[in-house]
């Protein structure tokens, strides 16, 4: 009787044994793929993240806003002629510069109008060659063989009641790190979301740049663009410092202080992650 209870004991621990190593192996892949997800998404260019997206906002774009700049363009372009010849005493003081300067204020207001996708993918091209550049230092994958030969040795030495402890805990936490991993899925996600919405309107900021006093509108919105472009580059700094951390983990002699380690290492880039956008608008003073 007491070799049978001894069996099932051994078999009941075998079992448990099996589904903690399974929760923990799960928690570090998990890990391990949005890190590696994290790395290839924000290192894209609108037009490479989604073509479809990219081709209907341009489409939307061109069709629909760029006709409002261009009367907003039209209306400053004679505010800046009026202005002009006012200021030289009603043309009294005429100066044949002063129209030079203007049309070669025209041209370059119609060609910064012109030329916006191609200013917009300038801006975001230099961005990806940055974050790409620091793709390198990042190391997402983890050596899970040495973690869990310990963790196989840990888990043998405990009793039943600590295992189902264990199991409970690792299954918790498991499931916890896949509600963290859907938060880090929306950040990215919507980041790219707010490029598209940013660039959708771009004509009617971009085309107020001939102008002193209404330059501002241009100015904070090249900034934002900015901004929006060189948060994936934060991004990429705190993945890289989750990538650092987790290492850690593999090398904790405590199962538990390892689970939990990792669960807070997720926590904590979520939340690093969410305060990206104001970190670089603050960066480049976009408001």
């Amino acid at each position: 009787m007491t070799g049978l209870f001894d069996s099932i004991t051994e078999w009941f621990r075998a079992l448990l044994i099996a589904g903690i190593t399974s929760h923990f192996t799960q928690m570090f892949n998990l890990a391990n793929d949005k890190t590696n997800e994290i790395a290839s998404q924000v290192g894209q260019t609108p037009e490479g993240w989604n073509s479809g997206i990219f081709s209907l906002i341009r489409t939307l774009s061109q069709t629909v806003v760029m006709p409002i700049a261009g009367m907003i363009l039209t209306f400053i372009l004679c505010y800046e002629l009026i202005h002009m010849i006012i200021e030289k005493n009603n043309m009294a003081e005429f100066d044949t510069f002063i129209l030079f300067k203007w049309i070669f204020k025209t041209f370059c207001a119609v060609y910064i109008l012109t030329h916006t996708f191609d200013i917009i993918m300038f801006i975001f091209g230099l961005a990806q060659s940055v974050i790409n550049g620091s793709a390198g230092i990042i190391s997402g994958s983890l050596d899970m063989t040495m973690a869990l030969s310990d963790l196989d040795t840990q888990l043998k030495a405990m009793e039943v009641g600590e295992l189902i402890g264990l199991f409970i805990e690792s299954f918790f936490l498991k499931f916890t790190m896949n509600a963290m991993s859907l938060c880090v899925f929306l950040i990215i996600y919507g980041r790219m979301i707010e490029i598209y919405l940013t660039i959708s309107v771009a004509p009617i900021p971009l085309s107020t740049m001939a102008n002193r006093e209404w330059s501002g509108m241009g100015t904070n919105y090249l900034r934002a663009l900015f901004a929006v472009a060189f948060q994936g580059f934060l991004i990429m700094i705190c993945v890289a410092i989750y990538a650092v951390l987790l290492q850690s983990i593999t090398a904790m002699p405590n199962i538990h202080t390892a689970l939990w380690g990792s669960a807070a290492y997720m926590i904590l880039l979520c939340f690093t992650l969410f305060k990206t956008g104001s970190l670089a608008k603050s960066l480049f003073a976009a408001h």
